[in-house]
């Protein structure tokens, strides 16, 4: 099977609240509303925490549009992990009437059996 380096939002809202997820956004876009089990990851960061990422499962990755996480899964993709892409962000996730939250609040992802607890797995990254 070829992995898809891109998911709906509805298959990705779907795989809620276990799927692990990244925001790649700044830390101001972030705070101004995002998915409740987003960690921030800066674009800018994504290469320093690439390592501290899980690799037993899928990193999705979103930012505003689809543009941003749609290279950084490319770039983490190229580095060996298994990564997507939300398209349309979480501009298109609020559009659809689901709902985002403010501030540097985050909900850590339901912990899969066998895998890191999203916690310890971004160690390294920017956490709010």
């Amino acid at each position: 099977m070829t992995h898809q380096l891109e998911i709906d939002l509805e298959s990705f809202a779907a795989l809620q609240p276990e799927a692990f997820l990244i925001d790649v956004r700044e830390p101001d876009e972030y705070t101004a509303g995002h998915v409740a089990t987003a960690q921030l990851v800066p674009a800018g960061s994504l290469a320093g925490a690439a390592g501290s990422l899980p690799t037993d499962r899928t990193v999705y990755i979103i930012c505003a549009s689809g543009n941003r996480s749609l290279r950084a899964a490319a770039a983490l993709t190229a580095a060996g992990l298994t990564a997507t892409s939300v398209a349309g962000g979480t501009s298109g996730w609020a559009r659809s009437g689901r709902p985002v939250v403010t501030g540097m609040s985050w909900t850590a992802p339901k912990t899969v059996a066998g895998s890191v607890p999203a916690a310890e797995a971004v160690a390294g990254a920017a956490r709010p």
